[in-house]
């Protein structure tokens, strides 16, 4: 695969668009109950940034190539990427190359990363790897509201 696209973003909009995502941005991943899964459970990576002003949203969709754009009832629009190819292959080398600064951000992205490597090996279709994945996820976004 080539990563073309990615020495093609300039340095200034890279470490833009990493800095405004270390502050607005998140990684997630969710469980779905799903009856169809092997393990019953979808697993689903996610990052996401919300902004009342779509314009620096539209920015990590042209870059990135990939995503999608939710609006809330109230304004705040969301860039959203859940795609686990997109993630593997666009949104984990963004932020290799343009690093976060606050280490909150950088733990989070290295704990999504194993989340998304497990998922990778197939992980998630197997009670070992299901189990080690939840055990990574609680320590993902420590501090927030916890479901």
């Amino acid at each position: 695969m080539s990563d073309s696209w990615l020495k093609a973003i300039s340095p200034e909009i890279g470490h833009y668009l990493a800095g405004f995502a270390d502050g607005e941005g998140s990684f997630n991943v969710s469980l779905r109950k799903r009856p169809d899964h092997k393990m019953g459970w979808q697993v689903v990576p996610c990052f996401n940034v919300s902004q009342r002003d779509p314009t620096i949203l539209a920015l990590f969709k042209k870059h990135l190539g990939c995503g999608r754009f939710v609006t809330r009832r109230d304004g705040v629009h969301y860039y959203v990427v859940q795609n686990p190819t997109a993630i593997q292959e666009r949104v984990i080398p963004f932020f290799q190359r343009f690093k976060f600064l606050s280490s909150k951000m950088k733990r989070n992205f290295m704990l999504f990363q194993q989340i998304v490597e497990l998922m990778n090996g197939k992980g998630h279709l197997n009670s070992n790897g299901l189990l080690e994945i939840i055990q990574i996820r609680e320590q993902l976004n420590l501090g927030k509201g916890r479901k």
